[in-house]
């Protein structure tokens, strides 16, 4: 959770005193570290937001390959009917902190994904690694029950409940929320527990960048970068409190006839009148300082990049398009952290959910319904990802390729649909299998055009 407050940005909300804030009400100093930073520059949420905009974006969809057709076709529909993009990339967010999982259920025979946070769950796994169990339990008020349409009194509406749910292979239950002092095992809720019968937990548990088979948790993708942040924060915070101070600095009188106590109010812009013997001055600070400031959160920021393997290029240095070649050598550190990340949400995630979607088709009587068609008895075998280029070529590029291509294919290094779907891959269309098939129909259609007897029929 404290990493997830890291992600979201909120860490520094527990700190009661703003940045401006020099002393408290009874007139004692402040220590910077008890002080909210007036600057925050997030830099943990940027490099993950890249790397997922990398990992699932636009164009960067993985297409679902198996033995059988149906299967892949099927699958890619879901993908697109059920959002799946969008869902897995708030799920690779997420679980930048370390996992996540995603539950699978079934509205009718329609199936259903949603991202769980792994904060609250605890996973039990066989010897064999599947899972067994999936235990869900936090506290929560009596108000939040009510709001959920439990009978709770009103005057124990403050009151803290254990809320506790499990998901096994046959069945999801939930127990009736207890009081958190209460001793002893809550009862079942018969109400809101159900039998499923799948013969698998619905639940998919993705570690983050793979993590180990008996973990619960993968390697957060900024843990290391957090404590370079706050200082890059913080030094920014302060070079911004320094460039105020530059602006209005303080004033200082210098005169007998003054009475003790607060000299004076106020800018140093309001007008002065000081007897003959009596002085003025301005507390002012070299205003070289910011530079040298801006230069140290400049390392800072490269040393953050560096630990996280974020994206270091910066667009206003590119004088002109670059080919995709070129994208790929800028940003390879982010290349090979979202690399990591196709393993771990990629086989790791989206394969899962994919054969479990199968096991659905066969398991359940009616099948899965997937838009408006219903399907049954998918087969798994042979299923795969296929994953496009990282970044689209251009033209300059493409014609090389498509000389190559043909000259590896006539030489018997290639078969035609492969050089095919590389070339489709690499000019940036989304479905290079889909692209073989029209290829091999307009081949039909130019062979046989008046039919398939051959007189017309």
């Amino acid at each position: 959770m404290a990493l997830q407050r890291v992600l979201d940005g909120t860490q520094y909300d527990v700190l009661p005193y703003p940045f401006a804030t020099e002393r408290n009400a009874a007139g004692e100093y402040i220590p910077l570290s008890q002080r909210r930073p007036s600057v925050r520059t997030n830099l943990c949420r940027t490099v993950v937001d890249e790397a997922v905009s990398l990992l699932f974006g636009h164009t960067h969809w993985p297409l679902a390959v198996s033995s059988e057709k149906a299967t892949a076709d099927a699958l890619n529909r879901f993908a697109c009917e059920a959002g799946l993009a969008s869902l897995m990339t708030q799920a690779a967010i997420r679980g930048s902190v370390g996992s996540v999982a995603l539950w699978i259920e079934l509205v009718g025979s329609r199936p259903m994904p949603r991202v769980l946070e792994t904060a609250y769950l605890t996973p039990e796994w066989d010897r064999v690694g599947a899972l067994l169990r999936v235990t869900e339990r936090y506290v929560v008020t009596g108000q939040a029950l009510q709001q959920s349409g439990y009978a709770i009194a009103p005057e124990r509406a403050a009151m803290r409940f254990w809320w506790h749910r499990c998901w096994d292979r046959d069945c999801v239950r939930v127990f009736v929320p207890h009081p958190v002092d209460q001793e002893g095992d809550a009862p079942l809720d018969a109400e809101r527990s159900h039998h499923h019968g799948f013969g698998v937990v619905p639940i998919i548990w993705i570690r983050n960048f793979g993590g180990a088979g008996g973990e619960a948790e993968g390697e957060c993708s900024f843990e290391k970068a957090i404590d370079t942040v706050i200082e890059a924060d913080y030094l920014l915070s302060q070079a911004g409190r320094g460039l105020k101070y530059g602006s209005d600095p303080t004033l200082v009188l210098k005169t007998p006839d003054i009475p003790e106590g607060m000299a004076r109010q106020g800018g140093a812009a309001s007008a002065l009148t000081l007897p003959p013997e009596g002085d003025a001055k301005l507390l002012e600070i070299n205003g070289a300082a910011a530079g040298a400031v801006l230069a140290h959160y400049r390392e800072l920021r490269q040393l953050v990049l560096e630990q996280l393997h974020g994206n270091r290029m910066h667009g206003d240095r590119l004088g002109a398009p670059q080919s995709g070649r070129a994208m790929e050598l800028m940003c390879q550190p982010l290349i090979w952290m979202a690399d990591r990340l196709r393993g771990a949400y990629g086989e790791g995630g989206v394969l899962p959910l994919y054969r479990l979607l199968c096991h659905l088709s066969s398991v359940m009587p009616e099948g899965i319904q997937i838009g408006t068609r219903t399907y049954r008895n998918l087969d798994a075998g042979g299923l795969s990802l296929h994953w496009p280029a990282w970044f689209t070529a251009d033209e300059s590029e493409l014609l090389p390729l498509a000389q190559g291509l043909c000259a590896a294919q006539s030489g018997g290094l290639l078969s035609r649909e492969t050089a095919a779907r590389l070339y489709a891959s690499a000019a940036g269309i989304a479905d290079p299998a889909a692209e073989w098939t029209e290829i091999r129909a307009a081949e039909a259609a130019r062979t046989n055009p008046v039919g398939g007897n051959g007189h017309g029929g």
